[in-house]
C-alpha cells in the first residue's frame, strides 16, 4: 500500500538539524490542526550537506546538497513530504515533485551576532566575520573591504559556539532560524536589505511533494499563504532565469504592498567589487522575476556568474 494512502501516517521527510525538525514539527502542527485526527510522522534524515562540513559551501555543490537525499527519499516513496528552508531549494527541480505549500513567511532579513561590535560597521579593518554564504560574504566585502570574511559551517548552535568561542569577531545568519530557535536576543542587530539583500526564498518554509500525489496536494492547500509564494515565485523565477543555481552571489527580495510586488534583485562578485542591483514593480511574479533578471544581465550580471562558475 502507498504511503500516501487515507490509512497511512504521513511521513514527512526533512533535516535533522534542530532548525530543520522545528520547521517539520510546525509544518506536522499544521496538518494536525487543518486535519483533526490525521497522523503525521516526522523522519529526520542527514544530507551530504550536512556531513560535508570541512570546505565551503560553494565549493561542494551549494545549498542544493541540503535537500538532494530528501527528495530522492521522496521519489522512492520512502516519505511522502519534505520540508525545506526555501533558501536551500534550487530553482530546478527533479521532474516529478513540485512546491505544493509555502508557509507564511518569517522576517526575511540577516541579522548580525556578536559579542563584541554592535554592528558589522563597528568592525576594526581587519575585523573576521564568519559566514557561509558568498552573497552575504559580497555585501560585507562591499560595505566594508578591510575586513576578512572567513567561512563558516555547521548547524546554528554550532555556529554560534565557534563565535563564543572567539573565532570570530561577528557572524552573520538567518533572522528567521535564530527566532525559530528561541535565540532572538543573540540578535546585535537586524541588517535591513539595503544593507544585506536577503536570498530567494529567505524566512520561507515549503513544502516538497510528488507532482502525481493530488490527496497530499489537497492536504497542504490550508496551509499555504497565497502572498509569501507569489513573493517567493518571483524571486525564484529570476533566480532560474540567472542559471538557478545555489552556489552565485544572487540576492533577491520581493515584497508586497496591497496586490503590487516590489522585486528587487542583486548579483555580486565573490570579493564585493562589483555589485549589480536592479528592481521592478508589478502584479505578476513571474513577469516582474523576468524583468529583474533581464535588468541584471543587461548591466552584466552573466559575466559574473560565468567567473564564479569557473573559479
Amino acid at each position: 500500500m502507498s504511503r500516501s494512502s487515507s490509512t497511512s501516517p504521513l511521513r514527512i521527510g526533512t533535516r535533522a538539524s534542530p532548525l530543520a525538525l522545528w520547521q517539520a514539527e510546525h509544518v506536522r502542527a499544521g496538518l494536525l490542526r487543518e486535519h483533526p485526527g490525521i497522523q503525521v510522522e516526522i523522519v529526520p534524515m542527514t544530507t551530504q550537506g550536512d556531513r560535508m562540513l570541512a570546505a565551503p559551501l560553494h565549493q561542494i555543490g551549494g545549498k542544493g546538497l541540503f535537500v538532494k537525499e530528501i527528495e530522492t527519499a521522496l521519489l522512492e516513496r520512502v516519505v511522502d513530504l519534505a520540508v525545506h528552508s526555501m533558501k536551500d531549494v534550487p530553482a530546478q527541480q527533479p521532474e516529478g515533485l513540485e512546491i505544493a505549500a509555502i508557509l507564511a513567511r518569517e522576517d526575511v532579513r540577516d541579522a548580525w551576532v556578536s559579542s563584541k561590535f554592535a554592528g558589522p560597521d563597528d568592525l576594526p579593518p581587519d575585523g573576521r566575520v564568519g559566514s557561509s554564504s558568498l552573497r552575504r560574504r559580497a555585501q560585507l566585502l562591499h560595505r566594508l573591504p578591510g575586513i576578512v570574511v572567513l567561512d563558516l559551517r555547521g548547524n546554528v548552535a554550532t555556529r554560534l559556539r565557534k563565535l563564543d568561542a572567539g573565532d570570530y569577531d561577528g557572524i552573520v545568519l538567518a533572522a528567521a532560524g535564530l527566532k525559530r530557535l528561541g535565540l532572538a536576543d543573540r540578535i546585535r542587530q537586524v541588517l535591513e536589505p539595503e544593507l544585506s539583500l536577503p536570498a530567494v526564498g529567505q524566512g520561507a518554509i515549503g513544502v516538497e511533494i510528488r507532482s502525481d500525489d493530488a490527496r497530499i496536494r489537497t492536504l497542504l492547500e490550508p496551509l499555504n499563504d497565497v502572498l509569501t509564494s507569489r513573493c517567493v515565485r518571483a524571486e525564484r523565477h529570476m533566480n532560474r532565469l540567472l542559471g538557478g543555481d545555489c552556489r552565485l552571489p544572487v540576492a533577491a527580495l520581493a515584497q508586497a504592498d496591497g496586490d503590487t510586488l516590489r522585486l528587487r534583485g542583486l548579483v555580486a562578485s565573490p570579493d564585493g567589487r562589483e555589485v549589480l542591483r536592479a528592481e521592478a514593480i508589478g502584479d505578476e511574479a513571474e513577469t516582474l522575476g523576468e524583468n529583474v533578471a533581464q535588468a541584471l544581465l543587461a548591466q552584466g550580471a552573466q559575466g559574473i556568474i560565468d567567473e564564479v562558475r569557473r573559479s
